[in-house]
């Protein structure tokens, strides 16, 4: 009897635990009303997560490719993040083949960015990033600024999304031009 009680209890307190955690995602996607309220598919998952999660935090997002001349960019990003993440800044990669150079399988892209180049920070599913097909994201990116020329294009958005800010391919993460403006987009916050 004892036992029968204490299952139930148990029971009661997972469902009660999942309703809770439920309720918590619906406020944050209804408190986030820009642009990042989107459900995107991790690499190599079939988890999903709602970039609200990062509101108030200024982001990085880059479109991304496994077999680029600038794919040595990973290791600088991946710098930048342990430098400034307890700062606030989230950097977001995107991979993408709208220039013929990213894996064919999301199993090899993985490994690119997690196992030859350690990266910690969110990576998403390979997407478009230019056109019609672009992913909400960089549709929204492209809007504001221009689309992507190449590899390794860099957005720096403010916390409050109303400043965004593109780099090209050949501005480094470690180049002071971007330091100086992730500095600058965290001294607002």
């Amino acid at each position: 009897m004892l036992k029968t009680i204490i299952l139930g209890l148990s029971f009661s307190l997972t469902i009660f635990a999942a309703q809770a955690q439920e309720t918590l995602t619906e406020l944050k996607k209804q408190t986030c009303q820009d642009f990042t309220n989107v459900d995107i598919r991790k690499l190599r998952s079939k988890e999903t997560i709602n970039l609200c999660q990062f509101t108030n935090k200024p982001l990085l997002i880059v479109n991304t490719a496994s077999n680029c001349g600038f794919t040595p960019q990973f290791k600088d990003l991946e710098a930048l993040y342990k430098q400034y993440q307890n700062k606030g800044l989230m950097i977001l990669g995107f991979p993408s083949d709208d220039f013929f150079q990213e894996e064919n399988d999301e199993e090899a892209t993985a490994k690119v960015c997690f196992v030859n180049y350690g990266v910690t920070f969110p990576m998403f599913a390979t997407s478009e990033v230019r056109g019609s097909n672009a992913n909400v994201i960089f549709k929204h990116l492209n809007e504001k600024t221009s689309s992507p020329n190449w590899n390794f294009y860099k957005y720096l958005v403010s916390a409050d999304r109303e400043t965004i800010i593109r780099f090209n391919s050949r501005v480094k993460p470690s180049s002071e031009e971007l330091i100086n403006a992730i500095e600058n987009v965290l001294a607002l916050n």
